[in-house]
C-alpha cells in the first residue's frame, strides 16, 4: 500500500465541472444561468462532463497529465459538497456513461482522475436523513448522525440545533462515521468508483473524521481495489499525522502557497526566513509523501492566483517555484489563461472560451514550465537542496538533482533586478562549465573562478542547466 509511483511525474488541472464547458445543453436545468455570469453559491451554468470531454484536446495541448474534479454525484448545489446520491452522477453533470467515456479517454491519452470525496458530511436530501425528518425519533437511521434532540428542524433558518452539521451548518448534516452501517456504506462508495475508474480520492476536510481506524480501513478499501490509487488529504496546515499508511499519500499543501503569500505579497518573509519556511516543510514528511504532496497555487477555497499576486511577474515566480518544487504541481482551471478572482464564489467563474480575452503569454509561459519538468527528471524526482551562501536578503537558491541531471534555481522576490555572486564548488560544476537559462536558452552563464555571477530581473526566477 505504498504511495504511487506515478503521482512523481504527475501535474494536474483542477476543473469546477459547473463552470468549464458546456457540453450538452441538453442536461442543463430550466434556470441555468447565461455562461459567464457573476457566480453565485446557488446558479447553474451547464458545465458538465461531456464538456471535459470535449475541450480534452485543449488540455493535452496544455501538457497536464492529471485532472481532480470538484464532486460529481447528485447534490442540489452547483458545487456539490452536500450529496444526495453518492452513487449517481449529478444529472445536470450527464450520466455514468459520460463518467465512463471520460475516464476510458483519459487513460487512453495517459491522464490520471481523481474525485472529490466528501465523506464527513452529506446534503438534507440523502435517504438517511431524509428518512429521519420524515420519521424522527422514529426512523431506521437516527443513529446514522449526531442527533441532538427530536423533532429534528432542518429547514428553518440559522445554525443546525438539533443534530450536527458541519460547521453548524443545517444543510451538511454530519455522518456518525462510529456507526457500522454508516462506516460501510461510506467504505463502499469509496470502492466503488474506483472500480468506475477513478485513479484516487481527494478527501474534503478529512481532519473533520478524527478517528485514525476509519481513514485506516478507508486506506485499505481503496488501496484493495485499486493499489495504485493515489489518496491526498485536504489538510490546510503541515501535520504529519496525515500521512502514512493508516492515512495519505499526500496532503494539499496550501502551507507552500501560504509562504509564497508571505513572501511576494504581504512581505512578511524575507528569502531566507521563506527558505527556512520552506526546508520545515520538506522535513516535515518523510521522503516518499514530501514528494507525493499535491502543490496548489490556488483553488475552488482560494481566491485565484493573479488576484492574489496583482502583478503577472510575481504571478509567474509563483508557477516558476511551484514547478521547481517536489510534488505535484496543479493548475485551477483558468489560472492558465489569466482568470481572476476573489474568494469563493468569485473563484469559481466560468471558464472564458473566447480567446481574445486570454493572456496567451501566460498560457504559453506555463506550457513551457510543463514541457521543462516532463522533460527533466531533477525537476519531478530530484533531490533538493538549498544553497545556504547566498547573503542577498531578497534571493533564494536551490538545487534539483538526480545523478545524471542537476538544475540551479534562483529566486528575485524584490521589485528591483539583483546581481547575484555564487560560488559553485559545492555544486559539482567545474572553471569554465557553460550554463544555460531553461526559460531562454539564448542566455548562457560561465563559470569564472569558481563563481557565477548572474542578473535576475524583479520578482523572476532562472532555471539553469
Amino acid at each position: 500500500m505504498s504511495v504511487p509511483d506515478w503521482i512523481q511525474d504527475s501535474i494536474f488541472y483542477q476543473i469546477f465541472p459547473d463552470r468549464f464547458y458546456n457540453g450538452d445543453p441538453e442536461n442543463d436545468p430550466p434556470n441555468v444561468q447565461p455562461w459567464g455570469s457573476v457566480p453565485t453559491r446557488w446558479g447553474f451554468q451547464g458545465g458538465d462532463l461531456r464538456g471535459i470531454l470535449q475541450k480534452f484536446d485543449y488540455l493535452l495541448d496544455l501538457g497536464i497529465n492529471g485532472i481532480y474534479l470538484n464532486p460529481i454525484f447528485q447534490a442540489s448545489s452547483n458545487h456539490r459538497y452536500n450529496a444526495t446520491d453518492y452513487y449517481k452522477i449529478d444529472p445536470k453533470l450527464g450520466s455514468l456513461e459520460d463518467f465512463h467515456s471520460l475516464v476510458e479517454y483519459a487513460h487512453r491519452n495517459n491522464v490520471k482522475i481523481i474525485l472529490d470525496g466528501v465523506f464527513n458530511h452529506c446534503g438534507r436530501g440523502f435517504y438517511a436523513f431524509n428518512d429521519i425528518l420524515e420519521n424522527q425519533e422514529h426512523s431506521a437511521y437516527r443513529d446514522w448522525f449526531h442527533i441532538k434532540q427530536f423533532p429534528v428542524n432542518a429547514y428553518s433558518t440559522g445554525e443546525a440545533k438539533d443534530y450536527l452539521g458541519w460547521w453548524g451548518m443545517k444543510n451538511l448534516p454530519k455522518f456518525n462515521t462510529g456507526n457500522q452501517r454508516v462506516r460501510k456504506y461510506l467504505m463502499d462508495v469509496a470502492r466503488y468508483w474506483i472500480e468506475q475508474g477513478a485513479d484516487g480520492w481527494r478527501l474534503d476536510v478529512p481532519n473533520e473524521i478524527n478517528d485514525d481506524s476509519f481513514w485506516e480501513e478507508f486506506r485499505m478499501v481503496v488501496k484493495a481495489a485499486n493499489p495504485e490509487a493515489y489518496l491526498v488529504g485536504e489538510i490546510w496546515s503541515a501535520n504529519a499525522r496525515w500521512v502514512g499508511e493508516g492515512h495519505f499519500d499526500g496532503l494539499m499543501n496550501y502551507p507552500v502557497m501560504d509562504a509564497l503569500t508571505s513572501l511576494l505579497v504581504s512581505k512578511t518573509m524575507d528569502a531566507h526566513q521563506f527558505g527556512e519556511k520552506i526546508d520545515g516543510l520538506l522535513s516535515y514528511y518523510p521522503r516518499a509523501h514530501a514528494y507525493a504532496m499535491y502543490l496548489p497555487v490556488g483553488s475552488h477555497d482560494t481566491e485565484r492566483i493573479l488576484t492574489r499576486m496583482a502583478s503577472i511577474d510575481k504571478t509567474k515566480l509563483v508557477y516558476l517555484f511551484q514547478f521547481a518544487f517536489p510534488g505535484a504541481p496543479a493548475i485551477y482551471y483558468g489560472d492558465e489563461i489569466g482568470v481572476s478572482g476573489g474568494k469563493d464564489p468569485d473563484c469559481r467563474r466560468a471558464f472564458e472560451w473566447d480567446e481574445k480575452s486570454w493572456n496567451f503569454d501566460l498560457r504559453d509561459f506555463i506550457k513551457k514550465l510543463i514541457e521543462l519538468r516532463k522533460r527533466h527528471i531533477a525537476l519531478r524526482r530530484g533531490d533538493i537542496v538549498r544553497l545556504n551562501n547566498i547573503s542577498n536578503p531578497a534571493c533564494y537558491a536551490f538545487l534539483r538533482k538526480t545523478i545524471d541531471d542537476q538544475i540551479l534555481v534562483i529566486m528575485n522576490a524584490s521589485d528591483s533586478e539583483q546581481r547575484i555572486p555564487i560560488g559553485v564548488d559545492e555544486l559539482g560544476w567545474e572553471e569554465g562549465h557553460k550554463l544555460t537559462d531553461m526559460i531562454n536558452p539564448a542566455v548562457q552563464y560561465i563559470i569564472i573562478n569558481h563563481m557565477l555571477e548572474i542578473n535576475i530581473p524583479a520578482w523572476n526566477s532562472i532555471w539553469l542547466s
